[in-house]
């Protein structure tokens, strides 16, 4: 690959409202710099560096004090990049890893003491043929569903959370695998659901069935993914349901720099989003603020 790809808005607006103290931004990445953070030969896209400089100035803008930066298949098992913007975080800044299945415990270890808090996992629909569902190959890291939850065993004792990507058709084969874990599950995107769709359907359904065992926990980031186009309708009425109905257990995140997308976002219009998703204050607190305190444990 030679050609670079732009993943971000390089002039977001601003949000419509002031956040609130501490308000935390669940879901980014950080891409590069390329020259110093290599980017993975399995890598599918060649983006424009997106390093952790970029992204502090946009929580600056956006008003976002805290935030969970999670390692991308850009970079592959190196999560150098994570640990490195982590460090400069000075404890507002922490990290879910990408790993094998077949991680050593002193790297998880090792990781746990550099600020990751959970390791993820992504599912895709088309290994499903090849693997009969159940035995989902993960996209990169060459697991099956069940070899990931095998995993979990590892992860209770340092206290790190499963957090898995998946095409929303493949949540009813990957739901009672899923609720084998030994540790908290986060689900992200809200499970890539079809939001044209609605609540009604089959898909966004068994989320919310799934989201009734209180050890699963949500994103309600990637509205502009999952909706027909801006102003991201559908993707802000599933949200709101999920934000109203498992109040402390959702987070929210810009999920910049927008990898794969068909279109590239305004970050600011993101966060003004949030006005109807979680419309009263308190739900505004807990989704931005006492969600990811009591998940994720930044200091104070």
């Amino acid at each position: 690959m030679t050609d670079t790809v732009q993943t971000f808005n390089p002039h977001p607006s601003k949000p419509s409202f002031l956040l609130p103290a501490n308000a935390c931004d669940a879901h980014v990445h950080v891409f590069g710099p390329a020259s110093r953070f290599a980017f993975s030969k399995d890598s599918k896209i060649n983006p424009v560096d997106a390093p952790k400089e970029t992204l502090f100035q946009l929580h600056r803008h956006l008003g976002i004090e805290r935030c969970v930066i999670v390692q991308s298949l850009v970079h592959g098992f190196d999560n150098s990049v994570v640990e490195d913007a982590i460090r400069a975080g000075a404890g507002r800044y922490l990290g879910v890893a990408l790993v094998s299945h077949k991680v050593s415990d002193e790297e998880l270890l090792r990781l746990k003491n550099a600020g990751f808090r959970g390791v993820r996992f992504n599912f895709m629909a088309q290994m499903a043929q090849m693997a009969q569902m159940a035995q989902m190959a993960h996209i990169e890291q060459g697991a099956t569903a069940q070899q990931v939850i095998d995993l979990t065993q590892r992860l209770a004792p340092l206290q790190l959370h499963l957090q898995v990507h998946f095409e929303s058709a493949l949540i009813h084969e990957l739901t009672p695998i899923f609720k084998q874990s030994a540790v908290p599950v986060v689900i992200d995107h809200m499970g890539r659901v079809d939001a044209l769709l609605g609540e009604s359907h089959a898909d966004f359904r068994a989320l919310h069935d799934l989201m009734q065992d209180t050890r699963f926990y949500v994103k309600v980031s990637g509205i502009d993914r999952v909706s027909r186009g801006r102003p991201y309708v559908e993707g802000i009425l599933l949200a709101h349901r999920l934000v109203m109905d498992f109040p402390d257990r959702c987070f929210w995140g810009t999920d910049w720099p927008h990898p794969n997308h068909h279109q590239i976002p305004d970050d600011g219009e993101l966060a003004s989003a949030l006005a109807q998703i979680a419309p009263t204050a308190a739900a505004m607190q807990a989704l931005l603020v006492d969600n990811p305190q009591n998940f994720y444990q930044f200091n104070p």
